[in-house]
């Protein structure tokens, strides 16, 4: 009988979910009508938190919900790992907003909610009749987030408003992807969806900035942020390297403009991440790695030098690294000099800083035999602890709960 691999014996020592929702964000309830990624993105920050996240799905759910890739013997199929890895913590109801009586009930949902959240296209919820005003006078106190490619006119009408985005295109528009290459000047995408997932970020932490203006004066407010204008914030390096000089950042590959060495190396069996730009850890490198004559060199006496002669300074390094494992770098690097391993998804799940911090959580799924393993929040609190307490919702599986909890709450 072949072994189990260790990606599915995941869930056997990953964390456990939190019994409830502990968050600092506790007693604050969040209309979520996003879908995708950066908008879900968002609102799983907030539901990490400890808010009440009701996602509200149309008939035929979230497109996400039915991505690739499903739980080995899935039964149910009620969401895949692109949906469940953004959706924990929420629950979930079907509305479709076309309809009057389903209007009906989601501005019941407002009525009593601290912050609605859409990545729709600009004026669609305006013409549902959902606007950020007619919800506003509903409830003043309401924090309405929106999330566009481009923004909403409200804030200042982009001529590529009614545009469709998805992630390269923010990337690519936003300066991002000018400046993430190869050396030789190929340009490349990060890998991660950063132009959904900054935003997403973004946006959570301006609507908890907003509810607490909301808690202190009783006054809602619209919160517009465009996945490009995220990036942009995110490619800042380019903006005061033209600001400053009219220099027009290119890609450099795994370095930096700036700082040297601050960069990847190979090794025997991988690469792995060295940063020693400041003189007591480049003196501290060149002790460890035998050249200590590189000290007082005039090509790398400072960061400034090796900046100058980049060549230089990776054929050195490089050297030393590629005879070597990783295993072995880190081990003789580490604590010393800034280094760490280049991990993949594998690697994660080995790494023991990743099972001190609790950073990957056994989460209960649905029509599977073992739980899903999902990156819990990086956010720690001492006294209200965030996390995931609750698996992803099937498709309008809160519906009764949360109608019945409408009935029993006193009109606005």
């Amino acid at each position: 009988m072949s072994e189990t691999p260790p990606w599915a014996r995941a869930h056997e020592w990953a964390a456990p979910m939190q019994q409830a929702a502990t968050g600092p964000l506790t007693g604050i309830r969040i209309v979520d009508l996003t879908q995708a990624l950066a908008g879900p993105f968002c609102t799983m920050f907030l539901a990490d938190l400890g808010a009440d996240v009701v996602k509200v799905e149309p008939p035929q759910g979230d497109p996400a919900r039915h991505s690739e890739p499903f739980e080995a013997g899935d039964t149910e199929h009620a969401f895949g790992g692109y949906f469940a890895s953004i959706n924990r913590n929420k629950r979930g109801i079907v509305l479709d907003l076309k309809l009057p009586a389903d209007r009906d009930l989601l501005l019941r949902l407002v009525a009593g909610a601290d912050a609605l959240v859409e990545n729709y296209r600009a004026g669609v919820m305006d013409r549902l009749g959902l606007s950020w005003e007619s919800l506003h006078e509903r409830n003043p106190r309401l924090v309405y987030g929106a999330i566009r490619g481009f923004g909403d006119p409200r804030s200042g009408e982009s001529p590529y408003v009614d545009w469709p985005a998805y992630d390269p295109v923010a990337q690519a528009m936003s300066g991002v992807i000018s400046m993430t290459g190869t050396a030789d000047g190929q340009v490349l995408k990060v890998g991660p969806s950063v132009g959904d997932l900054y935003p997403g970020t973004v946006a959570a932490l301006a609507i908890a900035a907003a509810l607490l203006h909301a808690r202190m004066t009783g006054e809602g407010q619209f919160v517009d942020v465009a996945m490009t204008d995220a990036l942009m914030m995110l490619a800042e390096a380019a903006v005061y390297r033209y600001s400053y000089k009219g220099v027009v950042t290119k890609p450099m590959g795994n370095s930096h403009a700036q700082l040297s060495p601050f960069d990847i190396y190979p090794t025997a069996d991988g690469n792995c991440a060295i940063a020693a730009p400041g003189p007591a850890h480049w003196a501290a490198l060149c002790g460890l790695i035998g050249r200590p004559d590189l000290i007082d060199d005039d090509r790398t006496r400072s960061s400034r030098e090796r900046i100058a002669h980049p060549a230089f300074v990776r054929e050195t390094i490089s050297a030393w690294t590629s005879r070597r494992t990783t295993a072995e770098v880190v081990e003789l690097l580490g604590g010393r000099v800034p280094v760490g391993p280049v991990n993949d998804a594998a690697a994660l799940f080995a790494d023991p800083h990743v099972r001190a911090r609790e950073m990957l959580v056994a989460v209960e799924h649905p029509g599977s035999p073992r739980p899903a393993v999902l990156p819990n929040t990086a956010m720690k609190f001492s006294a209200t602890p965030a996390g995931i307490y609750r698996r992803p919702p099937k498709l309008g599986e809160h519906n009764e709960q949360i109608i019945a909890e409408l009935d029993k709450e006193p009109p606005p």
